[in-house]
């Protein structure tokens, strides 16, 4: 039979020596993905991100990999059909987009992130001391990363920074630090005011201070508007479960942990930095600015916004292909449309400044609506376990579940979050560990399947994680000069292809030209500069 309406927690429950496994190697990846970046500094924005989702698939392929062991069956809830429809639906538009290469990289994030997602579950989901030691392991991980982007702002120098958008840290954007601090700020807050150690409850602290100096130091308006969503949620309900349950300590906590609080942000606002804010009043003038949507960067979010949907609409079924957004985007713009550089006929970013923007365009209406009604049942479950509740550990864990869903939503609505492995990472592992224990359903997992799905994983895993070292070593060599065996190791890459194109254009290799302008044409076919080069020699970009 497929399926049974219920399932003993015998059937579904992880062994302690397996938990204990996948925790360390969630903890390790939530590390990893935080701190790793790449000193190749042609590759901008890659060589931080190419070094997380190595990170991000080896954790997830690693962490998966023993929990199909011997498990009989496999619980699963209304979120995990959709995220699966979701996956299913991603794959398929991934088989008709353009650039076959971004659209397997954009796949294997989301297919490592829901990996993580259920890995979390399968360990942590019902059993209260694992899940607080998921929520530890990311604290500590939140707090890491966030510390590299403090030093930065205080003049450490490094070459794993970005100097361009200060002060990002390992995570090399002030925006994507930003959008992880606020988005783990939940869980700092319920660590902090629920821990049962006072050393867990210090760390915590530290964790919130370096938070909430870094969320001031970044200037990032995405993440003040899902901090002020978080905010609306967390103080009511930890207020509430102070009253309810009279936990000792617990006003103390709550007093201090505000007063922390209060006290960075002061300093981080009006202390010395190293930042370059062209402005005399750069804090201020952000809080002016927060919801200006009428010229600068929130006026072109507008009509990226408008594009992007219209690029959907065009092919709302599986929309252009994951991860081919910045492919397809510039057949629908004017010329004067800001996300397009003037300099290169392309657009800016890789991806559109919102997650939803992204999953519409290039997945599709039925995978967007899909992941959306996932992404509303986390939040309802938060809101059934708050409900619920019998004791304040679970109160708060439904609380936490319900901060994260929702700072994540408000900041996709901005800017790419699931996108990037680091904060996809983060994320999926805490609603994951967080989320009730789907045991009301359950698949029956016979020794064949369980094969089979282990070779999915292990190949998928190994596919992906093969494809980001050979980007990685690709970068390494073409910034020695061994620009023509870079682009063996990574003919997805159209900063090598034109590299190539241009050497061999200066040269007057026309034969070389068509080839390596021509893969670049193909990579991207709207970008001008291949056209240019293979009109120069003769050759249409049609043929």
């Amino acid at each position: 039979m497929p399926s049974t309406p219920r399932s003993s927690p015998s059937d579904t429950a992880t062994s302690p020596v397996a938990a204990l496994f996948v925790v360390l190697v969630l903890a390790a990846g939530a590390l990893g993905v935080g701190l790793l970046s790449a000193p190749y500094k042609s590759f901008d924005l890659d060589r931080f991100f190419v070094p997380k989702e190595l990170v991000l698939h080896v954790a997830a392929m690693v962490a998966a990999a023993p929990l199909l062991v011997r498990r009989g069956r496999m619980g699963f809830a209304g979120m995990d059909a959709l995220f699966a429809i979701f996956l299913g639906l991603s794959v398929v538009s991934g088989v008709f987009a353009t650039n076959h290469w971004l659209a397997a990289r954009a796949l294997a994030v989301t297919w490592s992130s829901l990996l993580v997602f259920w890995s979390a579950t399968a360990v942590a989901s019902g059993q209260p001391r694992r899940e607080r030691a998921m929520v530890a392991v990311l604290v500590v991980a939140v707090l890491a990363t966030s510390a590299t982007a403090l030093a930065q702002a205080y003049g450490v120098d490094s070459v794993r920074f970005s100097l361009n958008r200060a002060p990002g840290g390992t995570l090399g954007n002030r925006n994507f630090v930003a959008h992880l601090a606020a988005i783990a700020t939940p869980l700092l807050v319920i660590a902090a005011v629920g821990a049962r150690r006072r050393f867990s409850a210090l760390v915590a602290t530290a964790a919130l201070a370096v938070v909430s100096a870094v969320l001031v130091l970044s200037r990032t308006r995405a993440a003040w508007l899902a901090l002020a969503a978080c905010v609306v949620v967390l103080l009511p309900g930890v207020w509430r479960a102070r009253r309810r349950w009279q936990v000792a300590g617990m006003r103390r906590r709550l007093l201090f942990n505000g007063a922390i609080v209060a006290l960075t942000v002061a300093g981080a606002a009006f202390l010395p930095n190293s930042l370059d804010w062209r402005s005399k009043s750069p804090y201020l003038d952000s809080v002016k600015s927060v919801a200006d949507y009428t010229s600068g960067s929130g006026r072109g979010r507008l009509v990226q916004y408008t594009n992007s949907i219209k690029l959907g609409l065009r092919h709302p079924l599986l929309g252009v292909g994951p991860g081919n957004w910045a492919v397809a985007y510039p057949a629908v713009v004017k010329p004067n449309d800001p996300s397009i550089s003037d300099e290169t006929g392309m657009t800016d970013n890789p991806w559109p400044s919102s997650d939803w923007m992204a999953w519409l365009s290039e997945r599709g209406l039925v995978a967007t609506a899909a992941f959306a009604l996932a992404w509303l049942l986390l939040l309802a479950d938060a809101a059934g376990q708050m409900l619920a509740a019998e004791d304040v550990e679970s109160y708060l864990r439904g609380l936490a579940l319900a901060g994260v869903v929702i700072a994540t939503a408000v900041v996709g609505l901005f800017d790419a979050v699931l996108l990037l492995p680091a904060p996809a990472l983060i994320v999926f592992a805490a609603v994951g560990a967080l989320r009730s224990p789907p045991s009301r359903c359950s698949l029956r997992v016979s020794g064949a399947r369980r094969g089979a799905l282990m070779a999915v994983v292990l190949v998928a895993g190994a596919a992906a994680t093969a494809r980001s070292a050979l980007m990685l070593d690709a970068m390494r060599k073409y910034e020695s000069g061994a620009v023509a065996a870079a682009a063996r190791e990574d003919p997805g890459s159209y900063r090598i292809q034109m590299r190539l194109a241009n050497a061999d254009a200066a040269r007057g290799r026309c034969d070389l030209v068509r080839l390596h302008a021509g893969a670049a044409h193909d990579l991207y076919p709207h970008a001008p500069e291949p056209r240019r080069l293979l009109a120069a020699c003769g050759r249409s970009a049609g043929h």
